[in-house]
């Protein structure tokens, strides 16, 4: 039976800070010079650390997002809130405003911008915290919707409960798109990948035991399994799993859906991923159930994602770090959006995003 007991115990992470120190040598009347800083030199440094990506504070008070997207076309990021259920847009200078409020979503978990369509994905669910929520009966509420890019304005939205009628808790922790514009959804609480073509109508694509749930997260839930789902190259889904494994599923033959094998596996619970340009995967692990700082990790496919190596490419002070997505000039932006406090019932101020290194 899953847990539904709210009050996560996480422990803080310590703080470190580095202080980078250095010496210079004096002229001390030597004819060389040679213990001056040249301007060029100083030049080159200033403009080092004005191209370096500076970390966001957005002010959207008590927005609580698990995951968002970047548009390069606005220069905005697309955050859902699992508080309000709506989806904000957020400048690079922290501004938040609400771009989707609808009725229907009581909590937005996965948020996806798919420009070839301008619209954006959004996955619904309910943990039991949203002002939307119903309070004894978490986990039954299961969809994804699909709105305007520019307005806002619900094209669908779909229940899934609807489609597998099969009274379990369920969890839509993520949601990717095809070129052909087919959404895969994932369900964290059970083995099952949703199908979604572009007018909204969904089946079940995929029930399999390699994607049942393993791992549990003290006094809030148990058999934790898919977290996170990137379509790549060769027509195929990567979906992480909670426990730091990946599996890959082939579209035109999901039965033949097997474990990637890993260098070393992601640490776990394994939150979100993104898509790199040359086709690897850059992972945030959480440090959710140990305190630390999370990780972020880069997977290099091999052998057509059958193997991949993994290796840590940077890490997040904020245990509770739950999504990374590119950001402006290529960088990538990892989201910590104040997960301990909701479940906690507690208020926040904002959330933050890091950048982080990829390779």
């Amino acid at each position: 039976m899953k847990k539904t007991k709210l009050n996560i115990a996480i422990a803080s992470a310590a703080l470190v800070a580095a202080v980078a120190t250095g010496t210079a040598l004096a002229a001390n009347g030597s004819s060389d010079g040679s213990g001056s800083t040249s301007g060029a030199e100083q030049t080159r440094a200033e403009q080092a650390e004005q191209k370096k990506p500076s970390a966001i504070k957005a002010d959207g008070s008590n927005v609580f997002p698990h995951s968002l997207d970047f548009d390069a076309r606005s220069n905005t990021f697309l955050a859902g809130s699992l508080k309000r259920g709506t989806v904000s847009a957020v400048s690079p200078d922290g501004k938040v405003r609400t771009l989707i409020d609808d009725p229907e979503m009581v909590s937005a978990q996965a948020v996806l911008v798919d420009r070839e369509r301008d619209r954006i994905l959004v996955s619904n669910v309910d943990y039991g915290t949203a002002d939307r929520s119903r309070k004894n009966a978490p986990f039954r509420v299961a969809g994804v919707g699909s709105y305007d890019l520019e307005s806002g304005k619900q094209d669908w939205c779909v229940d899934l409960t609807a489609v597998t009628l099969d009274g379990k808790q369920h969890l839509i922790s993520d949601v990717t798109v095809a070129p052909d514009g087919t959404a895969y959804a994932v369900d964290e609480l059970t083995p099952t990948v949703f199908r979604i073509d572009r007018n909204g109508r969904a089946s079940v694509f995929l029930q399999n035991d390699l994607l049942k749930g393993t791992l549990d997260i003290p006094d809030f839930l148990n058999d934790v399994g898919m977290t996170a789902v990137e379509w790549v190259e060769g027509n195929q889904l990567i979906i992480a799993m909670a426990d730091g494994s990946l599996v890959r599923v082939p579209v035109k033959h999901p039965e033949k859906a097997q474990e990637v094998k890993l260098s070393a596996p992601l640490g776990s619970p394994t939150a979100g991923m993104r898509l790199l340009k040359d086709g690897s995967i850059a992972a945030v692990s959480s440090g959710l159930l140990t305190g630390k700082p999370a990780q972020i990790q880069r997977v290099e496919p091999r052998d057509g994602w059958k193997k991949a190596t993994v290796k840590v490419t940077d890490t997040v002070e904020d245990p509770v770090t739950s999504d990374v997505t590119a950001g402006p000039d290529g960088t990538t932006y990892a989201l910590s959006g104040g997960l301990a406090d909701l479940l906690a019932g507690k208020p926040n101020d904002g959330f933050s995003l890091t950048p982080v290194k990829t390779d």
